[in-house]
């Protein structure tokens, strides 16, 4: 059996036991498809058909995000972006943002700092760690 993206979306949203709409099947797909972090209007521009309202796409990316199907990244531009597979390897996980192009990428494979020991009475819930510097491609073109 053949899975498309599309399929993999849908069976993922149908997992977290809620319904399945075409809004959240089409974003997460989109999402998918393109294994890199984009912002709010970089998938609302690559949404292919029939666009999405800003509201709706906002209210969907909320929806994957509190259902671990994506992970919300706040780059040094102070400007969410948004990857597909959080649930794949969670989220504690290293970004790095290039500051030319801006191009935000996930490094699943690099070994954080040893956890943050915190005052009594806080509570850890997320950890951000962002690197930033220039990309490869960037790089390249000197």
């Amino acid at each position: 059996m053949v899975t498309t993206i599309e399929s993999q979306a849908e069976s993922l949203i149908r997992d977290t036991g809620a319904r399945l709409t075409k809004p959240r099947s089409r974003v997460l797909a989109y999402l998918l498809a393109q294994n890199k972090p984009l912002t709010h209007h970089d998938i609302q521009e690559g949404l292919a058909g029939d666009a999405l309202d800003s509201v709706t796409l906002y209210r969907v990316l909320e929806w994957l995000t509190e259902h671990e199907l994506v992970h919300r990244i706040a780059g040094a531009d102070q400007v969410w972006r948004f990857n597909a597979g959080a649930g794949q390897h969670g989220h504690q996980h290293a970004h790095f943002q290039c500051t030319r192009c801006e191009m935000v990428t996930c490094f699943t494979d690099i070994a954080l700092p040893a956890q943050i020991t915190l005052p009594a009475g806080f509570t850890s819930q997320q950890v951000d760690f962002l690197i930033k510097g220039v990309c490869s491609i960037c790089n390249a073109a000197k």
